[in-house]
């Protein structure tokens, strides 16, 4: 009898969660409409692959919203850490469905690395003849990331700073507050993400569109580009579009559009026109990105490529690398020795926090800069007192304590998947730039194998099980995973 009562007050207590994840998966549902409509339309028997996968979608969905429908929705801060983890993964799941069952006919490894690299806005693919799927597919590739990227979103300005994970409570707002209080205001920061998250889609796709991009392959590069996702309808990413520097230049502008925090854009929306730029973020970023782009272009004319190519080719693949999207307009191993490592580092940066983009986020890297900067001022006045701030507020031990932390994990994970991935036999460049890539949320990596001129089909299955491990934890930003495998977590 004690069994039973036990049982039924864990099923209440995780009901929440389930009826949260239906209505996810119902989202997931929703956007699957959309690519299976099209083969309908074209009578593609791909169809049949989307119709499939709806049904079992939508049989888990009406399953888990009859078993949780008169549970009120009340999250406590452990079922926000379990729900966090489990819609990722989930929705990577069920997002497979149709590479399974449509004409690439993946086998399961295969179609879930897929999708995961797809929700978590990696970038990275097994697939090759992507030019002969399926309009279907190619748009359902592109939704995948657009989704991601709308859900990388919510979690980095919603959900990471209320779990205060990784110094991300720096970024505290009305919409990090579940209280009753704020509720109402959250949904309206929300709607007014999403609007401005479909207006920089349609801007993108008319405007690769006019630049002279196909309907589909504009509507696909759009999703791709604002979710910094990376997808292209294109083997050769899009170097299939080298020969165009306008629409470089686009994606250029598009892929920085995605890495900057979107909370801003609502604020330079509501009036404050100098918001973006009054923001240690958006500076840091922005200077980072001159910088190394001048000094690549720089080292590129010297060894005797065309300045304006040079320029364009550089702020394109640089600008990819460091907003995580992991387009390739050219294969930039080939650049030089100073490029190459100067792209293996400028993989760890990331944008913005509160953007589509992945990585460290440069806000880490500021703030680490600004204790170091302490640190010293102590050594040579050990009396004292110095209060680092960042955009005017004062870094707390508790955002110290959070970052190191953060920081400390994220290359120990880097380094233990590299280990795993080793002793599977891969070499040394494939194991540590495939390990690096994954967490970061880049896509290529670097090597014959896996750079921007190949790709992941090669890899044995346990490495790819390994790098989608690898693809979620660093999209959840690392802890938010880990404190899942503590005793302590489970014990509250």
């Amino acid at each position: 009898m004690a069994w039973w009562t036990q049982t039924g007050r864990l099923a209440r207590e995780w009901a929440p969660v389930l009826k949260v994840l239906a209505v996810l998966w119902l989202v997931l549902a929703l956007f699957m409409l959309l690519p299976w409509g099209v083969l309908l339309w074209e009578g593609d028997p791909d169809a049949h692959a989307f119709a499939a996968s709806l049904l079992l979608v939508v049989g888990a969905v009406v399953t888990s919203l009859w078993l949780t429908w008169r549970i009120p929705v009340e999250l406590k801060t452990q079922q926000m850490f379990v729900l966090t983890t489990l819609s990722w993964v989930t929705i990577s799941g069920f997002a497979s469905l149709p590479l399974v069952l449509g004409a690439p006919q993946l086998s399961l490894t295969n179609a879930v690395f897929e999708s995961v690299s797809a929700i978590t806005t990696t970038g990275s693919t097994i697939l090759t003849g992507i030019e002969n799927l399926s309009d279907g597919l190619k748009l359902w590739r592109g939704l995948m990331q657009w989704l991601g990227g709308i859900g990388i979103i919510v979690m980095g300005i919603a959900i990471l700073p209320f779990l205060k994970v990784g110094g991300m409570r720096l970024f505290q707002t009305e919409s990090s507050d579940w209280s009753d209080k704020v509720m109402p205001r959250t949904g309206g920061i929300a709607k007014a993400t999403l609007l401005i998250y479909l207006a920089g889609t349609l801007a993108a796709t008319l405007a690769y569109w006019g630049g002279g991009m196909l309907p589909l392959d504009a509507v696909v590069h759009a999703m791709s580009s604002v979710s910094t996702g990376g997808f292209a309808n294109s083997d050769a990413s899009f170097g299939a579009y080298a020969d165009q520097p306008r629409l470089l230049w686009m994606g250029t502008f598009f892929m920085l559009w995605g890495a900057l925090p979107f909370v801003l854009y609502i604020r330079t929306l509501r009036g404050s026109r100098l918001a973006l730029w009054r923001d240690e973020q958006v500076r840091g970023l922005v200077i980072l990105l001159l910088v190394v782009v001048a000094v690549l272009t720089l080292y590129r004319v010297q060894r005797g490529d065309a300045p304006f190519l040079a320029l364009t080719h550089t702020a394109f693949n640089v600008v990819s690398v460091v907003t995580t999207t992991g387009y390739a307009s050219d294969d930039y191993t080939q650049w030089g020795p100073l490029a190459v490592m100067a792209f293996f580092y400028l993989t760890f940066v990331g944008g913005c926090s509160g953007s589509t983009s992945g990585g460290m986020k440069i806000f880490r890297f500021q703030v680490a800069l600004k204790m170091l900067t302490s640190q010293l001022r102590f050594l040579i006045h050990t009396h004292g007192v110095f209060v680092s701030r960042y955009n005017g507020l004062p870094l707390t031990d508790e955002i110290h304590r959070a970052v190191v932390a953060f920081s400390f994990f994220f290359f120990l994970t880097i380094a233990g998947l590299a280990l795993a991935l080793s002793l599977l036999g891969l070499d040394l460049v494939t194991a540590l730039t495939g390990a690096a890539t994954a967490v970061t949320n880049v896509g290529p990596g670097l090597g014959d194998i896996i750079g921007p001129a190949g790709n992941f089909s090669s890899l044995p299955d346990a490495a790819k099980w390994l790098l989608c491990i690898g693809m979620l934890m660093g999209r959840l930003e690392i802890l938010t995973v880990l404190v899942l495998l503590t005793p302590m977590f489970w014990r509250k």
